[in-house]
């Protein structure tokens, strides 16, 4: 059986990030021909267009490993109701020059989680318009507006049960998603 590889990208660098905790809770209720590569953001320079012919070997790996995977995953806080600064420059760098998008094609999946009641639920709807723009089709239900409680994770970082079912559905909806459009 092939794998099929999913490139992670967290929108927070922080350290004891709940977003970088659910994209790995969640990367253990996928199927195991699922394999989750969490890709690094945080040393990418700032993008500037000047920069386009020559990119950063940093930039150079993240667009290698975009292409290399077979779908991605979104998970991000909201920064003053939108994506964070990283996430956009990361974005911005593997889309860069026009017509090389290392996006392109790629099936993604898009949610996040936050202590605020709307979860991310404006970080989302700005990622998943950049995201129509760059050709990346976007699994549009269900949506995840996720708002972090005591319960949210288990002892072991793992989905608490009272969420589990809930999340196993939205996985089970992104490996059928991220299979229809891989057979394209």
């Amino acid at each position: 059986m092939s794998q099929t590889v999913i490139a992670v990208l967290v929108g927070s660098l922080r350290k004891d990030s709940y977003n970088r905790k659910l994209a790995e809770a969640l990367s253990r209720l996928a199927p195991p021909e699922f394999t989750f590569t969490f890709l690094e953001i945080g040393d990418l320079p700032l993008y500037n267009q000047d920069d386009d012919a020559n990119q950063a070997p940093a930039v150079q790996r993240l667009k290698n490993e975009i292409r290399a995977a077979d779908g991605l995953l979104f998970v991000t806080p909201e920064y003053n109701r939108s994506i964070p600064g990283v996430l956009k420059n990361a974005i911005d760098h593997a889309s860069r020059p026009p017509g090389q998008s290392a996006w392109a094609g790629k099936p993604a999946g898009v949610l996040g989680i936050s202590i605020g009641q709307i979860g991310t639920a404006l970080a989302q709807q700005h990622l998943r318009n950049i995201l129509a723009f760059l050709d990346v089709p976007t699994l549009g239900q269900p949506e995840l507006f996720l708002q972090l409680n005591e319960n949210f994770f288990d002892a072991n970082g793992d989905i608490g049960p009272g969420s589990k079912a809930f999340l196993q559905g939205w996985m089970d909806r992104y490996v059928a998603w991220v299979k229809q459009h891989a057979a394209h």
